[in-house]
């Protein structure tokens, strides 16, 4: 079976019959001509995704002594700490609707698919550094690739959460079949703003340090280990946050039963449907000066 390769064209022949190299080529192109060719080149590269995608994974978990086990080790860990932290007294979590543990490996898992996604896809094209340099293909491939890991491993952690509710006796509402749709914005937010912090990575190879002290700093800022704060201040962040909204509601979906703001979830969706459109066609602008940058 013959396989079929997407060709990014950055060449132009001259009288002499002689290609010449566009990397402006792309800006080039009218509107509408230049998102045709995004949205084909994607749809093309699907197999290209799903290797690359195998080929982190076999890479990430191939020498590492308990494999996928560690994408159950570090949220229950934090999930411990905070726990014997509340008990002792330490810190006050206050009421939740289920046993904390519950509602806190909860919103931890979900924190982690944009936490995760959003490191592992600053650092794809430097990490795929050489493919970029000698080989032409469509670059998101590589960024799309990288989030699809943290989605696996969001994936590995619903088995957690499962047993986890058993133990607990917590019964999730039927509305928690619709949390993967309610995922898609986040996964929206993280892949755009992953789209562009992986050009600014290739730039600055201080952007992955950064990221995870943002994302480490954003987590006891979002109400993902507590519930929503009362506070005038905490409120008023949470109200700019959109990570905020995302989280609860999605987390409402399987404790609430419904999602109690549709409106403003509604809003922030689109929003982050407009991020990743921008981004990505910065990202695609940018492609063709990726090799003389990495």
């Amino acid at each position: 079976m013959r396989k079929k390769y997407v060709i990014i064209k950055v060449f132009k022949m001259d009288e002499r019959g002689v290609k010449l190299y566009q990397p402006d080529a792309q800006i080039k192109k009218g509107w509408l001509s230049l998102w045709r060719q995004m949205f084909s080149e994607l749809i093309g590269s699907r197999e290209l995704i799903w290797r690359l995608f195998v080929r982190d994974f076999l890479a990430k978990y191939k020498q590492a002594v308990f494999g996928v086990a560690w994408a159950l080790i570090m949220p229950l860990v934090m999930v411990g700490v905070f726990v014997f932290l509340n008990r002792a007294g330490v810190i006050n979590i206050g009421t939740t609707d289920i046993p904390y543990p519950a509602f806190a490996l909860l919103g931890l898992s979900i924190w982690q698919v944009f936490a995760t996604g959003l490191t592992a896809c600053s650092n794809s094209i430097v990490a795929g550094g050489s493919m970029v340099v000698k080989i032409n293909f469509a670059k998101e491939s590589l960024v799309i690739a990288s989030l699809a890991q943290a989605l696996f491993d969001f994936l590995v952690r619903i088995g957690l959460l499962v047993v986890v509710f058993v133990i607990l006796r917590v019964v999730p509402a039927w509305t928690t079949l619709l949390v993967p749709f309610a995922l898609i914005p986040l996964l929206l937010f993280t892949l755009g703003l992953g789209l562009i912090l992986s050009l600014l990575t290739a730039l600055m190879r201080d952007i992955p340090h950064i990221v995870t002290l943002l994302t480490t700093f954003l987590l006891f800022l979002t109400p993902v280990l507590y519930p929503v704060p009362q506070g005038k201040l905490f409120a008023i962040l949470n109200r700019y946050n959109p990570l905020s909204t995302l989280i609860i509601e999605i987390r409402n979906l399987v404790i609430v039963g419904r999602i109690t703001e549709p409106l403003r979830f509604m809003i922030i969706s689109l929003f982050c449907l407009f991020l990743f459109l921008v981004c990505w066609r910065i990202f695609h602008l940018v492609e063709p000066r990726m090799a003389e940058r990495v």
